[in-house]
């Protein structure tokens, strides 16, 4: 039976990039259980090669006795393009197909400060927002639900 292909997802970090594997479903089923590929094999071995401008790189085949996990490929350059296709092998089964290609942009470290900073900056304006029209609405200038004593008018 063929293994595969996972289903990958990729994220930036800091001079970094996250990689979450889901394996891939079996359809091997037991008393009407679908069994996941860890119930048949207890632990996969899985490979990712990492496509880079200067090419692919295959990275050290690694072990995992879950369903679904995470991996950080880290010391890479900044605002370049990486893409990642993972394959899943058991020892009895070589027989498999890798993901698809993921992309993703590995971030800057200025750049990780800047999105926080905006954020930061955007609740931080939408509270002081709040806070006016909330004063202007106690102290009556706004929204005015009561008329005016005739004296005033």
């Amino acid at each position: 039976a063929l293994l595969g292909p996972p289903e990958v997802n990729v994220s930036s970090c800091p001079n970094c990039i996250n990689i979450t594997v889901k394996l891939p479903t079996s359809h091997f089923r037991k008393n009407e259980k679908l069994l996941s590929l860890i119930d048949i094999y207890e632990e996969l071995d899985y490979e990712i090669t990492l496509k880079t401008r200067d090419g692919q790189h295959k990275r050290p085949r690694e072990r995992t006795t879950r369903e679904i996990f995470n991996t950080v490929i880290e010391d890479l350059y900044p605002n370049r393009n990486y893409c990642v296709s993972v394959m899943v092998s058991a020892s009895l089964n070589k027989h498999s197909i890798s993901s698809p290609w993921k992309c993703v942009t590995a971030d800057s470290v200025a750049q990780q400060d800047y999105r926080i900073a905006t954020i930061t900056g955007a609740v931080c304006f939408s509270l002081t927002i709040i806070v006016i029209i909330s004063c202007m609405y106690a102290g009556g200038f706004i929204l005015q639900n009561k008329s005016l004593p005739h004296t005033l008018v």
